[in-house]
């Protein structure tokens, strides 16, 4: 099989790489599809994803196949099952795993079986991983390419659970990428509001008005500081940094009302800043989530595909770019090029 992958230096290459191996409580699955993730994706290729120094890597975890064999034990999936989040569970001919979700092929586990194992939650060697591994019922209203979508769309629901965001609270979104989109449209169906999405690029503004964003606004072009205190005399509930900014912390200082929160999505490439609340109020929380946990990706699925089956949410609407597998390096020119059409760019195969 091939995989994407990356050398401590950023260069990607396509390195032909023995099929993956395993175990009797796990599944062997051909990919579908995997999402780009900008964030994570990007960190690694340039070296600055917190605690990851093993390289070369092979890339992707938004990834989409369909069960091709099955371990002896695994009873939760069979053969021609499509399944969410396939990944490679440790290094490969000499490549660390970045999890891996390009490789043509990849590994998901069932964890009713490692627990019959003797294998389950507390022993050496399990990995959580598995409880987000989740089956795309023939009946759900989606494709392979759409459900990669739907790892994105688990992570930002569990963020704002984590983040405990209430109905009838303002937020105000950083950013109208694929994640910012995803926070935008979400707020809207879990009653909160105003909604305001901050954005560099009208194109993208536009984007998240059309997702439901009360107010967008282009912080090229207007003063967000004015703007938001004219919305908000006292402050806001939720300010959202789905970008990735430190500088934007001190931003939403000014804007947070008393007791509200400043949230932080994701890693980002710096690991440190200057901290000025002098223009904040006395209380306040500021709340960062770096890395989603599993079961909460697996406790939002339920959530998440009861709105793409109602008719709701769409994941074709985040994605902007499908290029086939053998063109993937593109696609990550594609994302350095940083054009403001561009959404979510998904691999097919």
């Amino acid at each position: 099989m091939r995989g994407l992958a990356v050398d401590k230096a950023g260069k990607l290459s396509m390195p032909e790489l023995s099929m993956p191996t395993y175990g009797e409580c796990q599944a062997l699955v051909k990919t579908l599809s995997c999402g780009v993730c900008n964030g994570t994706d990007g960190k690694l290729i340039h070296g600055t994803f917190k605690n990851m120094h093993d390289y070369p890597l092979l890339l992707g975890h938004e990834g989409v196949g369909q069960v091709v064999e099955v371990g002896k034990r695994v009873t939760k999936y069979k053969v021609g099952d499509v399944v969410l989040l396939p990944f490679l569970y440790s290094a490969q001919d000499g490549y660390f795993s970045g999890w891996g979700g390009y490789c043509e092929y990849a590994v998901v586990g069932d964890e009713h079986a490692f627990a019959l194992a003797g294998q389950g939650p507390g022993t050496p060697g399990y990995d959580a991983g598995c409880l987000a591994q989740t089956i795309i019922r023939p009946e759900d209203n989606v494709d392979p390419v759409g459900a990669s979508m739907i790892v994105t769309f688990r992570e930002v629901l569990s963020a704002m659970v984590r983040f405990g965001f209430q109905a009838n609270e303002s937020i105000v979104i950083y950013g109208a990428g694929p994640v910012g989109l995803c926070f935008t449209r979400f707020a809207k169906l879990l009653g909160m509001g105003p909604v305001v999405t901050v954005d560099i690029y009208d194109d993208k503004a536009a984007e998240a008005a059309r997702l439901g964003a009360d107010v967008v606004i282009n912080s090229q072009k207007e003063d967000v500081e004015a703007q938001i205190r004219k919305l908000f005399p006292d402050g806001v509930d939720n300010i959202v940094d789905a970008v990735g900014v430190n500088a934007l912390i001190n931003q939403a200082m000014k804007l947070v009302k008393y007791n509200g929160k400043i949230c932080c999505y994701g890693i980002s490439a710096e690991f440190n800043m200057q901290l000025d609340w002098s223009g904040g109020p006395y209380n306040w929380v500021l709340n960062f989530l770096q890395f989603p946990l599993k079961i909460e990706e697996y406790q939002a699925h339920r959530q998440v595909m009861a709105w793409i089956n109602a008719g709701i949410l769409d994941p074709s609407v985040f994605i902007s770019d499908v290029i086939p597998f053998e063109r993937i390096t593109e696609a990550f020119d594609l994302v350095e090029k940083k054009l403001p059409t561009t959404k979510k760019i998904v691999i097919s195969y």
